[in-house]
C-alpha cells in the first residue's frame, strides 16, 4: 500500500535518487533497472524517483512507463518511498498519474506542461487537475516554463490537499523565499537544481533540505560523502568534495544541453552498469567529454565498478 501524503511529506529528506531508465535496443532493460535501484538504495537514497527527467520520462510510452514504475516499486519493496514523474498536457499527465498510482507509487512529481507558457490561473488549473487524479502525495516541480507565483502555489495546495511538496529547479532564491514564507510548513521544499550539490547550502537556507542527486547514480561515494559532511556541518569537508569532484563534473555537464542526463548515463556505463544510450532528442556525450569524465573518475579512484569503491576520502 502506498504511504499517505502526510507520511510521504515526513520521509522525503536528504538525498533523493532519480533513477536512470536503462535501454537495451528499443526496449527498457528491467533487469538492469532492478540492479540500478539496489545500488541507489545501498548508497543511502532516502527516496526513489523513477521516470523523472533523469529517467527520460519524455521518451517513454505509457506502457514502458508502467513497466518502469512497477519494477521500481517491486524492487524497493517499501524500503523507501517511490515517487514517479508525470507530465505533458493535463489529460496525458492525469493518465500518467493514475498509472503511477495503480502501479503502487507512493507519490507523483508533476513536471511542467508541454510547450506552453501558461498564465498563473492556467498553471493552477492544470496542477490541481493532475493532483486530484489520484489520492497519493504530489510534488510540484518548478522549472522551465512552470514558474509559480506564491499565491498560485497556495491556490493549488488549498484546492488539492494531497499536494505536499515543492521542488525548485530554477534557483531564484527570492522567488523561493516568497513561496516558503507564504506556505511555511504546509509544503516541504526540495532542491532540484542540476548538480544539486552545488546549490545545497544556499537552498538549504530556503528550507530545501532534501535534494535530487544526479551524481548518486554513478558517483555514490561522492554523493554520500558530501551529504554526510553537509548534514554534520563539516564545511571544510563539503567544500573539499565540491572542489575535487562535484564542480569538475558540473563543468563538463554544462557544455551541452541534455548532459544533465546523458553525462550521468555515460558515468554509469563507465562504471560497469549497462544502462545503454539516451533516446533522442538527447545525445550521448561527445568522445572528448566522455574521456574527461573517465579521467575525473580515475582521479577520484572511482574507475571501478559501482559498489566496489570505498567512501571518498
Amino acid at each position: 500500500m502506498p504511504v499517505s501524503p502526510e507520511e510521504l511529506k515526513v520521509r522525503l529528506d536528504g538525498q533523493l535518487a532519480f533513477s536512470l531508465t536503462p535501454f537495451l535496443g528499443d526496449v527498457v532493460d528491467l533487469d538492469v533497472l532492478r540492479e540500478h535501484v539496489e545500488l541507489l538504495l545501498a548508497s543511502g537514497a532516502q527516496a526513489l524517483f523513477p521516470a523523472g527527467g533523469a529517467g527520460e520520462f519524455f521518451s517513454l510510452t505509457l506502457e514502458e512507463y508502467k513497466q518502469v514504475v512497477v519494477t521500481c516499486v517491486s524492487q524497493v519493496a517499501g524500503r523507501v518511498p517511490v515517487v514517479a514523474g508525470v507530465g505533458y498536457g493535463t489529460e496525458l499527465a492525469r493518465q500518467f498519474a493514475v498509472a503511477a498510482w495503480e502501479s503502487g507509487a507512493d507519490g507523483i512529481m508533476v513536471m511542467p506542461p508541454y510547450l506552453v507558457d501558461a498564465p498563473q490561473d492556467g498553471l493552477a488549473a492544470h496542477y490541481v487537475a493532475v493532483a486530484r487524479a489520484t489520492p497519493v502525495g504530489v510534488i510540484l516541480y518548478q522549472r522551465g516554463s512552470a514558474l509559480f507565483e506564491p499565491q498560485t502555489v497556495r491556490t493549488i495546495a488549498d484546492a488539492a490537499t494531497n499536494v505536499i511538496g515543492f521542488k525548485d529547479g530554477i534557483g531564484d532564491v527570492h522567488r523561493l523565499l516568497r513561496i516558503r514564507d507564504l506556505m511555511r510548513d504546509r509544503l516541504i521544499f526540495i532542491n532540484g537544481m542540476p548538480t544539486a550539490e552545488v546549490y545545497a547550502s544556499a537552498l538549504a537556507a530556503c528550507s530545501a533540505r532534501a535534494y535530487s542527486s544526479a551524481i548518486l547514480a554513478f558517483m555514490p561515494e561522492v554523493s554520500r560523502s558530501f551529504w554526510l559532511a553537509l548534514r554534520s556541518g563539516d564545511r571544510s569537508e563539503s567544500e573539499r568534495i565540491l572542489s575535487e569532484a562535484i564542480l569538475p563534473f558540473a563543468e563538463i555537464r554544462m557544455r551541452q544541453p541534455g548532459y544533465a542526463v546523458s553525462l550521468v548515463k555515460a558515468g554509469a556505463r563507465l562504471r560497469g552498469l549497462p544502462v545503454g544510450p539516451v533516446r533522442w532528442p538527447l545525445r550521448d556525450p561527445v568522445p572528448a567529454d566522455e574521456d574527461q569524465l573517465r579521467a575525473l573518475l580515475a582521479a577520484l579512484r572511482l574507475d571501478v565498478p559501482l559498489g566496489r569503491a570505498a567512501t571518498l576520502t
